[in-house]
């Protein structure tokens, strides 16, 4: 049986090297070694999964992803929020439940949505505990 491996997530943009820097600070991941302001396109290289792959394009975004990521963070979902915001990201829309359950979708600083789900832990604290046997 024969298939297919994604090389790459591709991401049109119209500043290939900004948008690239944004996300490699999102994610801790270094840029392709040959990355620099205005080169048309470059990547973000993550220790695990595919590359995100930035073309610069003349178009801009005009309506919403119809494919996006979404990122577990380590530490808790809200301080990864918070960070991101300070990275240039912003609020779209919040889907958190006063539980604990839900998620932020966020925008990248070209208006690109992603969202931030709960980390590993937070998942475990609000997991219902299977029903005892018997």
């Amino acid at each position: 049986m024969t298939s297919s491996v994604i090389q790459n997530v591709a991401i049109d943009c119209t500043d290939a090297y900004q948008l690239a820097l944004f996300w490699s600070r999102a994610l801790d991941s270094p840029l392709h070694p040959e990355a620099e302001p205005g080169t048309p396109e470059t990547a973000v290289m993550p220790p695990q999964g595919p590359l995100l792959h930035f073309n610069q394009v003349s178009e801009p975004k005009t309506a919403k992803n119809r494919i996006h990521l979404c990122l577990r963070p380590e530490t808790s979902r809200e301080e990864e929020v918070e960070r991101l915001l300070g990275l240039g990201a912003t609020l779209v829309a919040d889907r958190r439940e006063p539980d604990g359950t839900g998620w932020a979708v966020l925008a990248d600083p070209e208006g690109n949505e992603f969202c931030v789900l709960r980390s590993a832990a937070e998942r475990a604290a609000t997991s219902t505990p299977p029903a005892p046997a018997g």
